[in-house]
């Protein structure tokens, strides 16, 4: 009996370690910008949402610190797991010409959410709320042209286009949208881009 209770005492130091761990890396996010965030308004095809998008504007969080040209990536991991889709996220420190970051990371879909849900994680068995709250339709080249990305806390926010530089109206559109969906614009941090 003592050495069930001592092995038990062990893991929960073992968790309690690993989730200090794991603050002291991700940090402690912003401010709730959505106290009611929605379930998705669209199902999502996963061929249609992998390739490279462009961070348009976020909500700051501590792990996305004075980035900028940020970038997502999707692709398919050659796996037979659940967490087949790779995910490659790359940014800029502090300026544009600034330190080059990477993080590579695995998501997989939510069963039953259409395909609008992900877990994604970038830290072994973390894994975290990836919801495509919306998103446009496919252009000529098969793919959604821009996201609206938030989860369930709504203290995180990201809005992805596939272009750099997005023209004025899905600038405008996106802000409405976010708007819409009940998120504070005011906490939004727009994202430095490269010229198109």
């Amino acid at each position: 009996m003592d050495h069930r209770k001592s092995c038990c005492a062990l893991l929960t130091s073992a968790f309690a370690a690993a989730s200090l761990l794991l603050s002291a890396c991700v940090g402690s996010p912003g401010p709730v910008g959505n106290a009611n965030v929605p379930e998705p308004a669209k199902p999502v095809r996963l061929s249609e949402y992998l390739g490279k998008w462009y961070e348009y504007g976020r909500y700051e969080a501590p792990f996305q610190r004075d980035c900028e040209a940020v970038t997502a990536e999707y692709s398919l991991r050659d796996t037979t797991g659940d967490a087949r889709i790779k995910v490659v996220n790359s940014c800029r420190k502090g300026a544009m010409d600034g330190e080059f970051d990477q993080s590579t990371g695995k998501a997989k879909i939510v069963e039953g959410s259409q395909g609008a849900k992900l877990k994604v994680s970038f830290f072994g068995p973390f894994y975290g709320d990836y919801w495509v709250l919306d998103r446009g339709e496919p252009g000529e080249d098969g793919l959604y042209d821009w996201s609206i990305v938030g989860e369930p806390s709504g203290k995180y926010l990201w809005m992805l286009t596939r272009e750099a530089q997005p023209d004025p109206e899905l600038r405008a559109q996106l802000e409405a949208r976010v708007k819409e969906l009940g998120y504070d614009w005011n906490l939004v941090r727009l994202t430095q881009q490269p010229p198109g």
